[in-house]
């Protein structure tokens, strides 16, 4: 059981999200939900909260209301093994109204901010040659989407 689980908060669309994010990563389920009850006649069997797991990490949505927006101080990470899966996941989380930002981060059409992260990247940039890692984090710097290819060709110096 996972003691930590973080709760996003949706303006009355939760229940919209739950069914994009679990629709995107193939490893998800939709472990439990609540309704509301009558403490909120209007919202009445509503979706109050829903636990959910995404590649095995759980997360709990909450659809409380305006109150609060997300922003990019928190920000859920996608580690990438291959380009096509950056590309993947890149265009299935800007569906609907995501909007690209840079160096691999996106927010999704809720609101909520991604990084789509190849792991090949951060080797290059956790390279114990300053040169070499100086080179791919100026290459990434400049990119939107991330690309793999680029920034090992700057990495290597061509």
């Amino acid at each position: 059981m996972q003691k930590i689980v973080p709760c996003l908060w949706f303006d009355g669309n939760g229940e919209d999200a739950l069914r994009f994010y679990t629709a995107i990563f193939a490893n998800s389920r939709v472990t439990d939900t609540l309704l509301w009850g009558d403490a909120h006649p209007d919202k009445k069997g509503k979706l109050l909260t829903a636990t959910f797991e995404l590649e095995g990490q759980e997360f709990m949505v909450l659809n409380a209301g305006p109150q609060h927006r997300f922003n990019p101080a928190i920000s859920m990470y996608v580690k990438c093994e291959t380009q096509a899966e950056v590309d993947r996941y890149w265009e299935k989380l800007l569906e609907g109204g995501g909007a690209p930002v840079q160096c691999g981060w996106l927010t999704d059409r809720f609101g909520v901010s991604w990084q789509v992260a190849p792991t090949a990247i951060i080797r290059m940039l956790q390279d114990k040659d300053p040169a070499k890692a100086t080179r791919a984090m100026q290459a990434m710097m400049e990119m939107v989407k991330l690309d793999i290819a680029a920034v090992q060709k700057a990495f290597d110096g061509g």
